[in-house]
């Protein structure tokens, strides 16, 4: 089966949001960042995630504010489209189809209607050479707009975002490599400066990035070895000058100016914002100990924020250098995870590894990081080539009330240190407590651990290249004041073969152990039941099928070979050679996940056991090896109709590239399903939309609409555009407060005459009601002669439709009135 269009691959939760840089709002209320395909709009006091403008179908490479407009942003993405929202209401104004993928994007004030983006010389996403071109905007009414008009501003620039524009527009200066390139858009010409590779000192000169004086005739570049460079008198292009500041022992990552050009600031790997003084170079402020290694400063309009992206995918909002007043964190991915990708079933947060010696517990749905859990507990040393503990393994019980970890460390000319501990999940704190910790658990590495998911027992197994498995049993402590306590139960191993894999049936009765090129199956009271050989090659991943696959245990060996025993037979049911890097099965349903390596690529199969054709197939889904990989049930389920997507109702399939990057897959309903819960957001303007108005706005309007009929009737007369525009008009200009007070009290006031109008008919309702009891009273004397039933109601007699109050009452009238000329004119 192919892959269909309805299906994508996108950066949906956890994605790097210190990708580019950020962008601070005029106001300094709101922080914008790129995060996968989407833009995140966050609040600067709160940390909360106001909006996420969603469109782009590659991912976005830029964010700018609209000169035009302050409250508009301008967005590119490598699809090839620019796209200009509204940030405070989160909606998408219009699209700009430019047709070649996009990798940065800036804009002046001085060059209206003209954004420059870089894209590929050649039309081609693994072109290595970029220019930087003005894209000029088409001044259109549709919603989709293609600009096509390019002129080619700057040849071979880095597609990072190393450009900036120079004083009031006139120039732009981007670098790359060895070379500074200044391009004055007056008279149509560039001028080119280049230093040496180095010097004998072992300097490294190549630049990594620029920043323009807003007023003056300055250019600020950051270089390798650690300096900047500040250049002057470069529309010369043979009597340039430049000077030279140096504090960063390593790479100067990013360069800003204040908006002012008073300040200069700069960051690198030391992760301490550097405040330099323009005027005087000597003087310098320091912020310390920010975290990871700045990748990216933004500065707000006014100057009053400044912001900085840090390489462990955060974003540190400071209020003018002095303090951090926001902490806007993102998913950690360091160089590597060594734990799988788990699910917590009680907060359903994606675990896995975050800082140095830490879990991190993140919110999918949300996305946004809930805590960090400390594990090694020990002041992580930042030191290279100091050997420390680090979290190589962790698993959670089916209810969640049990944790556990497993850290390693490995000491030159000494043995391997191993801690297997064991947290209870403390209903007070609402976090994990360590309960046990076992030194040596194993007497070598620890390869796999899983828990029994059988709601009679709580017990974990883990396996080591030991050559045994060891089952650890929770102690029942119940009856005594002694807390829960862990032991070890039982101790395996299958003719001393070194085991590879375990894993657990659904239910929890049958544990299957992979002893090199033998599958082991034991019951829970440790009896060898069977054993299941197959092709040559090591077992190298287990997995029990679900619900009513069950009966199925599938594998993956290291010959590049896919199996699945019958358990009822115990024999195998079928084997396929490819070659699967890693298997998941979906715990809601019975599909599996093979994510298969093939030239360089990944590709996916979802398929059920018992089924010969698979549900679902991907070819070149990224570059490299799928290494980690889980599926998260859903907090709403999906109703998709289409056979291919069904798939994705239950649960969301979530896995890590080879770049760490986390990638999941969006169906056209869930996006559909997305674009409608943003549309009713936009219902009123007037009243500020949370989850809580969402909930109970509808009812409240209900209720009174029920408890308070008088409302719809009497209106508080509006306010007119003349008191609006009094309310923006300068203080100094309006007459005295006095008597504007009295000008608008007695625009509040209803006027009498509109009052007497409301009494008269509260009169004519009262005569009514009393000719309602006359007519009641009369209709009752009626049914009595004539014997009918008392039960009947006003309208039922004889099989009559029910009427309304109204009909009741006009018939009432109508009878009421006199009829004598009527037998006057029959007589005649």
């Amino acid at each position: 089966m192919v892959a269909h269009a309805e299906i994508r691959v996108v950066h949906l939760g956890g994605s790097k949001i210190n990708f580019r840089e950020p962008v601070i709002t005029n106001d300094s209320r709101f922080l914008l960042c790129a995060s996968g395909e989407s833009v995140k709009v966050y609040s600067s006091s709160s940390e909360e995630c106001v909006h996420d403008l969603q469109g782009h179908t590659d991912l976005v490479s830029g964010i700018v504010r609209n000169p035009s407009n302050h409250l508009q942003v301008y967005s590119c993405s490598a699809d090839g489209t620019v796209r200009l929202w509204d940030f405070t209401d989160g909606i998408l104004i219009k699209t700009f189809i430019i047709g070649y993928p996009i990798y940065s994007i800036y804009v002046s004030e001085n060059h209206g209607g003209v954004v420059f983006v870089v894209v590929p010389m050649a039309n081609d996403k693994s072109s290595e050479l970029f220019q930087l071109v003005a894209v000029h905007l088409p001044l259109s009414g549709d919603q989709e707009v293609e600009a096509r008009e390019l002129s080619a501003v700057l040849c071979d620039v880095s597609p990072s975002g190393a450009a900036s524009f120079g004083r009031k527009g006139e120039y732009i200066a981007a670098v790359k490599g060895l070379q500074l390139e200044v391009f004055f858009f007056k008279n149509q010409k560039s001028h080119r400066f280049f230093l040496k590779p180095g010097n004998k000192k072992g300097a490294k000169n190549a630049f990594t990035c620029v920043s323009c004086h807003p007023k003056e005739d300055c250019i600020a570049t950051g270089h390798e070895d650690g300096k900047i460079r500040l250049w002057r008198n470069f529309n010369q292009k043979k009597e340039y000058t430049y000077s030279t500041l140096h504090w960063h022992h390593g790479a100067v990552n990013t360069l800003q100016f204040t908006p002012e050009g008073t300040n200069l600031l700069s960051g690198g790997i030391e992760s301490v914002l550097v405040q330099w003084h323009y005027t005087q170079e000597n003087q310098k402020d320091f912020l310390p100990r920010l975290g990871g290694a700045i990748t990216h400063i933004a500065v707000s309009p006014d100057g009053s924020l400044f912001c900085t992206s840090h390489s462990d995918n955060k974003i540190t909002i400071i209020q003018s250098c002095v303090k951090v007043s926001a902490i806007i964190q993102g998913l950690v991915k360091g160089e590597g995870v060594r734990t799988d990708l788990t699910i917590d079933p009680r907060s359903k947060a994606l675990v896995l590894n975050g800082k140095p010696g830490h879990l991190q517990f993140y919110s999918l749905h949300r996305d946004k990081l809930l805590y960090n859990l400390d594990i090694v507990q020990q002041e992580y040393i930042h030191e290279e080539g100091l050997d420390q503990f680090e979290v190589v393994k962790a698993a959670f019980d089916t209810r969640g009330d049990w944790l556990a970890t497993v850290e390693e460390r490995t000491q030159k000319g000494s043995e391997l240190e191993i801690n297997l501990k064991l947290w209870a999940y403390d209903e007070q704190t609402q976090s994990f407590m360590l309960n046990t910790t076992v030194t040596a658990p194993h007497e070598d590495q620890i390869i796999a651990m899983c828990f029994s998911p059988s709601p009679e027992i709580t017990m974990l197994v883990t396996i080591s290249f030991d050559g045994h498995f060891k089952a650890w049993l929770l102690a029942d402590h119940s009856d005594t004041k002694e807390g829960a306590s862990w032991s070890c139960d039982f101790v395996g191993g299958y003719h001393h073969l070194k085991p590879g894999c375990c894993c657990f049936s659904a239910d929890g009765s049958l544990l299957a152990v992979g002893f090199q090129e033998v599958v082991t199956v034991w019951s829970p009271s440790w009896e060898l039941l069977t054993t299941l050989s197959q092709p040559p090659g090591a077992i190298r991943e287990l997995c029990f099928g679900r619900l009513s696959c069950s009966k199925y245990l599938l594998g993956t060996s290291t010959k590049n070979q896919l199996c699945c025993w019958n358990l009822l037979t115990c024999s195998l049911e079928w084997s396929t050679p490819v070659d699967v890097s890693l298997l998941q099965a979906d715990p809601l349903s019975e599909n599996m996940a093979a994510f298969c390596s093939q030239s360089g690529c990944s590709d996916l199969f979802v398929f059920k056991p018992g089924e010969p054709r698979p549900l679902y197939s991907q070819k070149a889904l990224c570059t490299g090896k799928v290494q980690r990989a889980v599926f998260a049930p859903r907090d709403q389920m999906l109703e998709s109709c289409e056979e291919h997507a069904q798939w994705l109702n239950r649960s969301q399939l979530y896995f890590l590239t080879q770049h760490m990057d986390l990638m999941t897959f969006s169906t056209k309903t869930e996006e559909d399903r997305l674009l409608a819960s943003s549309k009713l957001l936009m219902v009123d303007d007037s009243v500020a939309v949370t989850p809580f108005y969402l909930l109970l706005g509808k009812h409240r309007q209900q209720q009174e609409a029920l408890t308070n009929p008088m409302a719809e009737r009497i209106q508080l007369p509006q306010g007119s555009i003349a008191i609006k525009e009094l309310l923006y008009t300068p203080a100094h200009v309006l007459p005295s407060a006095s008597f504007l007070c009295s000008m608008f009290v007695r625009s509040l006031l209803i006027s009498s005459s509109s009052a007497s109008e409301e009494k008269e008919p509260v009169e004519e309702e009262m005569e009514s009601e009393e000719e309602d009891s006359e007519g009641e009273a009369e209709l009752r004397d009626a049914r009595q002669d004539l014997g009918g039933s008392a039960a009947w109601g006003p309208g039922e007699e004889l099989g009559a439709p029910a009427l309304t109050k109204a009909q009741e009452r006009e018939l009432r009238r109508v009878k009421h009135f006199d009829h004598s000329w009527l037998s006057s004119v029959l007589e005649c």
